[in-house]
């Protein structure tokens, strides 16, 4: 991918490997939990394969957590989160790549990402709902949201916020790449993840 960055890229295999025993569960056991084959577990944690986003939201619900904390690296959490933008790690998915902003460091429930796709690059077919709320800011390219019925072609400069649980998805549109800040915020007192945000056709 031609606008993929290199650096503080998060080893998504190792990191799954740490939080899965964290949490005392087999990979048999978060096989089930996720609905995703023992198999292909296996291949992600050993760096065989990279998780699409929709797996990454599959397995941090199972395992009953943000999807933040693929991000975190052991970090404390702090009440008072700066980075520097040479500091941001990122996870690369199937034709693009999110990065932490902070929300994997902070003590409180929002979690803001940084976007980057490939034009074409859609959350899928399947609508998403979790809890909380969703706010975009489109700063380059065009991005579609549907939530519920209605359609919304974001350009850069626009926004949009709505409540989460409706049901959403996204698409990537124009001929170039697309970058967009999407905020979400958990007003749950669970440490359940925020759902399933991002599908990946796979």
């Amino acid at each position: 991918m031609v606008f993929e960055k290199e650096a503080l890229s998060v080893d998504v295999g190792k990191r799954l490997r740490q939080l899965r025993e964290e949490h005392n569960i087999s990979m048999r056991g978060l096989a089930t939990k996720s609905g995703l084959s023992a198999n292909a577990l296996s291949m992600i944690e050993r760096g065989k394969t990279s998780p699409s986003v929709s797996t990454l939201y599959k397995l941090s619900e199972a395992l009953g957590i943000p999807i933040t904390e693929f991000f975190n690296q052991q970090l404390e959490r702090q009440e008072v989160v700066f980075l520097k933008s040479n500091e941001r790690t990122h996870i690369s998915f199937m034709r693009g790549f999110m990065e932490g902003l902070g929300g994997e460091q902070f003590v409180g429930k929002v979690s803001p990402f940084l976007v980057t796709l490939e034009s074409g690059a859609s959350s899928g077919s399947v609508p998403m709902s979790h809890t909380g709320h969703e706010f975009v800011f489109c700063l380059r390219g065009k991005l579609d949201y549907r939530v519920e019925k209605q359609n919304f072609e974001l350009g850069s400069g626009d926004s949009l916020l709505f409540a989460a649980q409706l049901k959403h998805s996204w698409r990537s549109s124009g001929g170039n790449v697309t970058t967009a800040l999407i905020i979400i915020s958990e007003h749950s007192e669970s440490k359940k993840s925020l759902g399933k945000h991002w599908h990946e056709n796979e």
